[in-house]
């Protein structure tokens, strides 16, 4: 903070005088009802007093139309939604087409990729960033997020494409995947210790030297996550039990055989931000998960586009990959999101009038986690009512798991969807041949979604 003071231009009695804090003293009435609120605010959460009364009731469950879907997945206490979620997407299709009794993908395998594909990425900008001074505002964004487990569909799509996947009891979870946050630190410590190092060879020496930091950081993933399976066998069950195949795999041999799609060509996302200019294709420098991928690409549409096209998904019984701002008017204990759970306004005797436009302007807002989009409640005119996710805090979190938002909730805090191009109409589709709009990595809508 004193830094950001000390780079503006002081100006004269801009400070608090001791007239001024006066007359802010004397604005407050401190009236029983004020009394009251601070009395309750001692030892109560806000989230807890801001709950509106009047809407305790729970939302109605019936949904018009919803992908078929089975079983909860949990993330633990780890940023890792978005693997989660991409993963949820594509088990749905799976336990669709097979007929399974039920499914779920590794992540701890695609994350241990995932953390080994960062490291690279973070090293290898640190030497295409070498010729800048370390207060350059790119490198000193690099030196404040070398990895992190966040992250969005551009790695599911790049992740899955390159390294396959493998059923979860082939690489299962360990505390480690489960609980990032110290393995995030370690990790941190050494990229930021390679990445002076670098700075400081010569070019010809960093291309050797960055693959024995990799390395490194390999042997320390291991002893985390454990060892990648390179071949395993898998036994397939139908929904009686009964046996299907066993066979040999490779983790990309399982892939192209239960899942085959070309993720990294075949899906769109589509993002509402009103800060910017509707129609157009934004890209955000570094944000992507494998250096030799792509950085994440995404079409800006008006909510209503956003709407038909999630919608005509829902209907074919395919699920998608979604992001919002969940924290905002969050009700745990039912499973709700909508602006009528909480009333700050009557607590704090004030108005929050900021319309999305300017949350996203002020860093008041954005994407923070992805769920799977799997169901919309539509009226007599075919205008979406409520919808629902199908979130990975676990079976007991929320409505059985899952998360139900109304659509005007929905218009103000959901940001981002990916749609397949089978369900784009090609106005639509055609917007995608304009040049991206290149983003710095620090743009608002940068957030790997956790």
């Amino acid at each position: 903070m004193l830094g950001i003071v000390g780079a503006i231009a002081q100006t004269k009695n801009g400070g608090i005088s001791e007239d001024m804090l006066g007359r802010i003293r004397n604005a407050y009435e401190g009236t029983p009802a004020d009394k009251a609120v601070k009395n309750a605010l001692a030892s109560n959460s806000i989230a807890a007093l801001a709950i509106n009364g009047e809407n305790l009731s729970m939302m109605d469950t019936h949904f018009s139309h919803r992908v078929k879907t089975k079983g909860i997945t949990d993330q633990k206490s780890s940023g890792r939604c978005w693997l989660f979620t991409g993963l949820n997407v594509l088990r749905a299709k799976m336990i669709d087409k097979y007929h399974l009794p039920g499914f779920e993908f590794s992540q701890n395998y695609n994350s241990f990729y995932d953390l080994l594909e960062k490291s690279n990425l973070f090293l290898q900008a640190i030497i295409d960033t070498k010729h800048l001074p370390l207060e350059d505002r790119k490198v000193e964004w690099l030196m404040k997020n070398p990895i992190g487990d966040g992250g969005q569909f551009t790695g599911v799509s790049n992740l899955l494409m390159k390294y396959g996947v493998v059923p979860k009891e082939v690489m299962p979870e360990t505390y480690q995947s489960n609980n990032t946050n110290q393995m995030g630190m370690i990790l941190r410590w050494k990229l930021c210790e390679y990445a002076l190092q670098l700075r400081g060879m010569k070019p010809a020496q960093m291309q050797k030297a960055k693959e024995t930091m990799l390395a490194d950081i390999y042997r320390i993933l291991v002893k985390c996550l454990g060892v990648p399976p390179t071949e395993f066998e898998w036994t397939r069950y139908d929904k009686q039990g009964k046996v299907v195949s066993t066979k040999k795999y490779t983790p990309k041999s399982f892939y192209q055989e239960y899942i085959g799609e070309d993720l990294e060509n075949n899906y769109v996302m589509v993002m509402n931000d009103p800060s910017r200019e509707y129609g157009k294709v934004y890209e955000i420098e570094y944000d992507r998960h494998v250096y030799d991928g792509e950085n994440w690409l995404y079409l800006n549409l008006p909510i209503e586009q956003v709407k038909e096209l999630a919608i005509a998904s829902i209907k074919d019984n395919t699920a998608m990959y979604f992001s919002c701002d969940v924290g905002k008017f969050l009700d745990r204990k039912k499973g709700t999101l909508d602006l009528a759970n909480m009333d700050y306004a009557s607590l704090f005797d004030t108005e929050f009038p900021m319309d999305k436009k300017q949350r996203i302007q002020t860093f008041t807002s954005g994407s923070s986690h992805a769920m799977t989009l799997i169901a919309v409640d539509l009226d007599e005119a075919g205008k979406p009512k409520k919808w629902m996710v199908e979130n990975s805090w676990g079976a007991a979190s929320g409505y059985q798991g899952n998360l139900i938002m109304t659509d005007e909730w929905f218009d103000n805090y959901m940001f981002r969807v990916v749609v397949e191009k089978k369900y784009i109409p090609t106005d639509i589709l055609k917007m995608l041949e304009q040049k991206p709009i290149l983003l710095p990595s620090w743009d608002p809508m940068f957030a790997p979604e956790e």
